[in-house]
């Protein structure tokens, strides 16, 4: 039986990403793969709806590794960052600022509830070492879309960069690093991009990236001045790459970029999760967030009193449909996920509502 992921990733993929990991076996350390690799730095830029002053870089790993490898590389001693965190992911950026004992300020505020612009602002007003303003874009753990214009300006009046952690955002949300004046970002390509996990991708201000240096940076792998450096040079990568996830990478870039487009994919994402929060709403379901916090692909839901999350994901399950259980205090208050990232279309929503209703 066909398993349906309706979970935000791993995803389920299109036809001809599937068939890309079925490429013929190339070496690392050849024209054809740097041909590859050159094309999909281009198409990242494009994702990212970036101009000619970005580059990209792609790295074998998850999203955190990509996360790792821009927060362990830009920092100078005595430079501090400031966080704003609001869910499990922005959690998990504090805690690599921490493993790297750089100095943060961390602004919490409480999981799916927006960040509060008067105490960002005031804390760049009071702490001149920050350097960077970090944040994640859709926060994954609560479906929020969390105000990346508004902290970006802040970002511009006074003078910092701005990291945005855009792994659960891109493809699905419009990034948009121009307008919205972020300095440097990430994603990786099974989430809503609809690859497979294990490639990870960098966005970034060339300006910014060319003047790190590889001893600035903490980690020997994760090193983001070495990827800059070997890419410009040859686009090469500084240690052996998932060379398959590239080739499955590139399919799903051309899809969305071209076959579907990056409005089209959005306004998909956007009318499946509408089908399913319309049906979820009928059925007298409770959602986390307000509807206009939502992001185009995650919905947080409440089952009704007396349902048991683990036995309605197994349940569900055993019919063929992913769904997450809520992480952290939602578990306990048997909150589920359902996404809309990847191959899911409106029919599939549809059927999803109909085997979701007798599990309710």
């Amino acid at each position: 039986m066909k398993s349906y992921l309706f979970s935000p990733g791993p995803v389920m993929v299109e036809e001809p990403v599937r068939a890309a990991l079925n490429h013929y076996d190339i070496c690392h350390r050849s024209p054809e793969f740097e041909a590859l690799y050159a094309d999909i730095q281009q198409k990242v830029l494009r994702l990212f709806e970036a101009d000619e002053t970005y580059c990209s870089v792609v790295i074998s790993g998850s999203g955190t590794a990509a996360n790792e490898a821009c927060l362990s590389s830009v920092f100078e001693q005595e430079e501090e960052a400031l966080l704003l965190s609001n869910g499990e992911f922005g959690e998990r950026l504090y805690e690599i600022l921490g493993k790297y004992q750089i100095p943060t300020t961390n602004l919490t505020f409480g999981w799916g509830v927006l960040p509060d612009l008067d105490r960002v602002e005031k804390a760049l007003k009071d702490n001149p070492k920050i350097t960077y303003i970090c944040m994640v874009f859709h926060e994954t753990s609560t479906g929020m879309i969390n105000p990346v214009g508004e902290v970006g300006q802040l970002a511009k009046k006074y003078g910092k960069r701005f990291f945005v952690d855009c792994v659960s955002a891109a493809a699905g949300e419009h990034v948009d690093v121009l307008k919205n004046n972020i300095d440097l970002c990430t994603s990786v390509g099974g989430k809503c991009l609809g690859a497979y996990p294990g490639a990870a991708y960098v966005c970034g201000r060339e300006s910014l990236i060319s003047a790190l240096t590889p001893e600035l940076g903490r980690n020997v792998y994760l090193n983001l001045a070495k990827h800059y450096r070997i890419a410009k040079k040859c686009n090469q990568t500084p240690n052996t790459p998932n060379v398959t996830l590239f080739w499955a990478l590139d399919a799903a870039l051309d899809w969305t970029l071209d076959r579907e487009t990056l409005d089209g994919r959005i306004q998909r994402y956007r009318e499946c999760s509408g089908i399913l929060r319309n049906g979820m709403k009928e059925m007298g379901l409770r959602f986390l967030l307000p509807e206009e916090q939502m992001s185009s692909t995650v919905t947080s839901v409440f089952l009704p009193d007396g349902k048991n999350v683990a036995d309605f994901v197994a349940g569900l399950a055993q019919d063929g449909y992913t769904v997450y259980p809520g992480k952290g205090k939602y578990l306990e208050m048997n909150m589920f996920q359902v996404a809309t990232m990847g191959a899911i279309y409106p029919d599939d929503c549809r059927k999803f509502l109909e085997v979701l209703q007798k599990h309710i």
